[in-house]
């Protein structure tokens, strides 16, 4: 995978390949970016994390935050891994220090962002991976779609 451009749609056939889409994302992320994470369980998300923060250069073993929320990567910018899915709502991520992490020098990438849209930066970038098929279509915008 070369590249991407917004609004365009990736087709994934493995995940190989979607790593591959994350890697080259995470090359092209600044300091404070966030990239908010929407896709059923089994679509892709954490595997894509994992490309993003190859991407970053963080070498570390990227794992789901599912029970910890937030798991922080350190490279040559901080990677927070944030997984929204266990929480109640934008309280329970406040009440954690969230906006901390979206407001940070850091990127934040965070699965499950649809729980916690409201309090998301304006200059969000939302990938959202389908599963059609054996296939992903990841679909990146600067917008909530």
């Amino acid at each position: 995978m070369e590249g991407f451009r917004l609004n365009s749609c990736i087709v994934s056939a493995s995940p190989e390949e979607t790593k591959a889409f994350g890697e080259c994302l995470g090359r092209n992320l600044q300091r404070g970016s966030v990239v908010a994470l929407r896709g059923v369980l089994g679509s892709g998300k954490t595997c894509l994390v994992k490309g993003i923060a190859k991407g970053l250069g963080i070498a570390e073993e990227i794992t789901s935050p599912t029970y910890t929320i937030v798991s922080e990567y350190t490279g040559g910018i901080s990677l927070y891994h944030i997984d929204a899915y266990r929480l109640s709502g934008i309280d329970d991520f406040t009440a954690l220090g969230g906006e901390d992490y979206l407001y940070g020098s850091g990127i934040s990438v965070i699965e499950w962002s649809e729980r916690i849209e409201t309090c998301l930066p304006d200059n969000t970038l939302f990938v959202d991976i389908e599963i059609q098929g054996c296939v992903r279509l990841i679909r990146i915008s600067n917008g909530a779609v």
